[in-house]
C-alpha cells in the first residue's frame, strides 16, 4: 500500500520518512494481508453464488415477493373459541397485511390461495422443543461427530415444520448455529426461541458426565457435555450468575436452570431438589439484567417453591406438584408450561430409574392439569419429546391429548396465541419481535389449512401429511396440497 522504497530498505528505517518506520511497514503488511483475504472470500463466494450455492434469503432479497391473498376459509384466529367465515387475508413482506370481509379484491399480481372452505389457523408453537436432541438417542449425541449431530437436527427441523409447528421454544442444547441458519434461510425449520445450555448443579438433571468427570474442579476443563453445550454445571451463586451469562452472550432468548431431577437422568430422582433459592435467585437477577426470564425444570412441590421464593417467573413440568402449591403458582402469576404425558409412548424407551421416574410422571399428570384448570393457573403446552426420531413425529399427537382436560378450541387456542403469550417474556430479547400465533393484521404470516376442522376433531393435527394441506412461515408456502397446485413437501414457493 505504501510505496517509496524497496522493502528491504524500509526494513531498516529510511531516516526522514515516517511511512518507512517499522511499525508502520509491520501495519501495512498486515493490512495488505487482510485485503487479500477479504479479495479471496469476495472470490470465493462470487463463485459460489455463479454456481448457485447462495443462502434462500440472499436470492429472494434481490427481487420483492408479489402480495398473496387467500381466500374462501373458516378462520380459527388463535384466541377465539370459535371459527368464522367471510373473510379474506391480505399478505405481504411474511406479515398480515388485512383480515378483511370477503369480496376486497386482490392487488394486480398478488398469488391467489383458496381454501376451499378449509380452516385457516395459525402454525403451531411448541412451548417445550429440543431441536438438537428430539432425532439422536444419548449414546449417538454423546459420540457421534457434532457435524452429525447438525445435520440431523436441521433435517428434523423441516419435520417439525412439516408437522405444522412454525415456532419452537428450545429449552436446552447447543442450537444458536441452526436457528441462525433458519434464519438466513440456508435451512428450513421453524422459528427457534433458544435458551443455550441448561444450567444445572452438579448430579442434577443434565448432568450426563461419566464417573471419570467427577471430581469436578471449579474453573478446571470442561467435560464432553459441557463442551458441546448441552449443559453448564453451576454450584455456587457466583457460577450461576457466570453460566447465565455466557448462555446470554451467545445468544439466549430466555434461560433454563434445573431444580431437581428429571426423566431422562437416570441418577436422579423425581423428589430431589437441586438449586438453592439464593442460587436460583442469582439466576434469576442474572437474566433480568438483560431483561428477561428463566424457566425452571421442577417435579416435586419443594422444587416448584424454591423457584417461586427466588422469583422465577416460569416452571417447566410440574407433574407432582401439590394443591397448595398450584394455589402459589396462581397467586403469584407464574406460568406453568407442562406436557399432558399419558403413557410410555409419549416418551422414548426408559429403563432402571428413568423409567421409575417416568411412572411417576405419568401417574401425577391428570392431577396436575386438574389443579391447573381449578385454579386458573397459566398454562402453555409443550411436548418435551427426546432422543428418537419415531417419537419426535408423535408431536401432534401430544397436543391432542389435551382434550382429555379441555375443549380443543381451548387446547388449540393454548398452543398458538397462549404460549406466544409466554414467548413475549423474553422482552427485548425477544428474536422475533412481532405477533405470534394469531391471525390479525401486523401479524408473522405463519398459517395452516387443515383438512377438516380441528375445534370439532384435534386429532386432525397427529396427521400432519395427510391433514394440513398448506403450510405457510413468514409468509413463505412450504406446502401447498391443494388440488391443482403444483406439489410441494418441504421446499420454499416464491
Amino acid at each position: 500500500m505504501f510505496t517509496c522504497v524497496a522493502d528491504g530498505e524500509a526494513d531498516g528505517g529510511a531516516a526522514g520518512c515516517p511511512c518507512c518506520q517499522p511499525t508502520v511497514r509491520s501495519a501495512d503488511r498486515r493490512i495488505t494481508r487482510e485485503l487479500s483475504r477479504r479479495g479471496l472470500l469476495a472470490g470465493a463466494a462470487s463463485a459460489l453464488a455463479g454456481l448457485g450455492f447462495v443462502p434462500r434469503a440472499s436470492a429472494q432479497a434481490t427481487r420483492a415477493a408479489p402480495p398473496t391473498v387467500i381466500t374462501n376459509f373458516q378462520l380459527f384466529d388463535g384466541k377465539s373459541l370459535g371459527l368464522r367465515g367471510g373473510q379474506s387475508l391480505r399478505i405481504e413482506d411474511g406479515r398480515i397485511k388485512q383480515v378483511a370481509g370477503a369480496g376486497q379484491g386482490a392487488p394486480e399480481g398478488a398469488r391467489l390461495i383458496d381454501c376451499g372452505g378449509r380452516v385457516l389457523m395459525p402454525g403451531l408453537i411448541d412451548a417445550h422443543w429440543h431441536v438438537m436432541f428430539a432425532s439422536l438417542n444419548p449414546a449417538q449425541l454423546m459420540t457421534a461427530d457434532i457435524g452429525f449431530v447438525f445435520l440431523s437436527a436441521s433435517a428434523q427441523a423441516e419435520r417439525t415444520l412439516m408437522r405444522g409447528f412454525t415456532t419452537v421454544r428450545d429449552l436446552g442444547g447447543p442450537s444458536f448455529p441452526l436457528k441462525k441458519a433458519i434464519d438466513s434461510g440456508l435451512a428450513v425449520g421453524p422459528r427457534i426461541y433458544p435458551c443455550g445450555a441448561v444450567i444445572t448443579t452438579t448430579g442434577g438433571h443434565g448432568d450426563m458426565r461419566m464417573n471419570s468427570d467427577v471430581p469436578r474442579s471449579p474453573g478446571g476443563p470442561q467435560s464432553q457435555i459441557e463442551s458441546i453445550g448441552a449443559a453448564a454445571i453451576a454450584d455456587s451463586a457466583d457460577e450461576v450468575r457466570l453460566r447465565v451469562r455466557e448462555q446470554l452472550f451467545l445468544g439466549a432468548s430466555q434461560i433454563k436452570m434445573i431444580g431437581g431431577g428429571g426423566v431422562a437422568s437416570p441418577r436422579t430422582t423425581l423428589d430431589m431438589v437441586t438449586f438453592t433459592v439464593p442460587e436460583l435467585r442469582a439466576g434469576v437477577e442474572a437474566a433480568a439484567d438483560r431483561n428477561t426470564y428463566v424457566a425452571v425444570h421442577a417435579y416435586p412441590p419443594a422444587a416448584i417453591q424454591r423457584a417461586i421464593d427466588a422469583g422465577v417467573q416460569c416452571v417447566e413440568h410440574g407433574h407432582l406438584m401439590d394443591e397448595a402449591t398450584a394455589q402459589l403458582m396462581a397467586d403469584k402469576g407464574v406460568w406453568l408450561s407442562t406436557q399432558p404425558f399419558i403413557d410410555e409412548t409419549d416418551n422414548a424407551p426408559m429403563t432402571g430409574q428413568s423409567r421409575i421416574n417416568l411412572l411417576q410422571v405419568l401417574a401425577g399428570t391428570p392431577t396436575m392439569y386438574g389443579y391447573a384448570k381449578r385454579y386458573g393457573i397459566k398454562t402453555a403446552w409443550g411436548s418435551d419429546l427426546l432422543f428418537s426420531s419415531e417419537v419426535a413425529e408423535r408431536q401432534g399427537v401430544l397436543l391432542t391429548h389435551m382434550s382429555r382436560w379441555y375443549s380443543n378450541a381451548e387446547a388449540l387456542r393454548m398452543a398458538t396465541a397462549g404460549n406466544a403469550e409466554l414467548l413475549a417474556l423474553s422482552g427485548p430479547r425477544n428474536p422475533y419481535p412481532g405477533k405470534l400465533g394469531v391471525i390479525e393484521d401486523g401479524a408473522y404470516a405463519d398459517l395452516l389449512v387443515v383438512a377438516g376442522d380441528p375445534l370439532q376433531d384435534i386429532n386432525l393435527l397427529a396427521e400432519p401429511d395427510k391433514n394440513l394441506v398448506v403450510i405457510m412461515k413468514d409468509g413463505k408456502i412450504h406446502k401447498d396440497a391443494r388440488a391443482g397446485a403444483a406439489p410441494t413437501m418441504g421446499s420454499v414457493i416464491e
